[in-house]
């Protein structure tokens, strides 16, 4: 059988002028309906016989048809795409073929700029053609193989406010940043590296953009120390400042804010003014 969307192995039945068709085994004895390979991306020296790794999907007239190149997403995976154009009836996105991938508006979830990258799966709609959505949780595994504290890489593909960001870890396995981890200002489709806090019992990943406590408080006290330098030895930041304002100044929440300068007070890096601290 010719599976829309994948890529696989398939017979050359027959040559003809405008390129060869195609075939798996089975489908060759059961007098099945051959599907064309175009002359342009035939092979050098294919003949009747060889078997070719193509993918398959629809033309513009929704006929099968085979390609030789590798597309960036194939059926019932997720990948990170470009909008090429926006339209009234939807966007279109490059997937590594002439004929970009279709995103209905029906299946986006956020608001679309062009030549912004976006995490999409690939599914076969009512019409039985391919097409995008952004709708990716069902597309997500929950069995990775990692443990508490590995560190990952994955992209953000939703923002809640209340709950945190949703993450595609490895572009396969779901997870969460919560909100309490989600330090800085991100957006849908950065790539960011993560630590893992928690292997929920479902398989579900609880995450952090941050490391350990103990190596985070040196790496925030460094980022104090030189915000320091940069402003002549003194910062007006204190305990008593707004966690918003140390998020914008430092990118870092207010306790880890507090926890940094304790520790550089022990040290006596820093000490105490009127209103923040400074150098000693």
């Amino acid at each position: 059988m010719i599976n829309l969307g994948e890529m696989q192995k398939l017979e050359v039945k027959r040559e003809a002028s405008i390129g060869v068709f195609l075939n798996t085994k089975e489908e060759n004895r059961r007098g099945g309906e051959d599907v064309l390979l175009p002359k342009k991306e035939v092979p050098e020296g294919t003949k009747i016989g060889d078997t070719l790794e193509v993918f398959i999907y629809k033309d513009s007239e929704d006929r099968l048809i085979a390609t030789t190149k590798k597309t960036k997403v194939t059926l019932g995976e997720i990948g990170l795409l470009r909008v090429v154009d926006i339209t009234r009836i939807g966007a279109f996105l490059d997937w590594g073929l002439e004929k970009d991938l279709f995103l209905p508006f029906k299946e986006q979830t956020m608001r679309l700029e062009k030549g912004k990258e976006y995490l999409i799966g690939l599914y076969i709609d009512k019409s039985d053609r391919l097409c995008a959505t952004m709708k990716i949780r069902d597309f997500l595994r929950t069995d990775s193989p990692y443990k508490r504290n590995d560190w990952v890489k994955g992209i953000i593909y939703s923002i809640n406010d209340e709950i945190g960001a949703f993450v595609a870890v490895d572009n396969k396995y779901e997870g969460l940043i919560p909100k309490k981890e989600l330090i800085g200002v991100y957006e849908p489709g950065e790539e960011v590296d993560l630590r893992i806090i928690k292997v929920k019992e479902d398989g579900k990943l609880d995450l952090s953009l941050r490391d350990k406590a103990y190596l985070q408080i040196d790496k925030d006290a460094e980022i104090i120390l030189k915000k320091l330098k940069e402003n002549g030895g003194m910062l007006v930041l204190n305990d008593h400042s707004s966690p918003k304002r140390i998020r914008r100044e430092l990118n870092m929440s207010k306790s880890a804010f507090k926890k940094a300068v304790g520790r550089l007070l022990k040290e006596r890096k820093i000490k105490f003014i009127e209103g923040g601290i400074k150098l000693s």
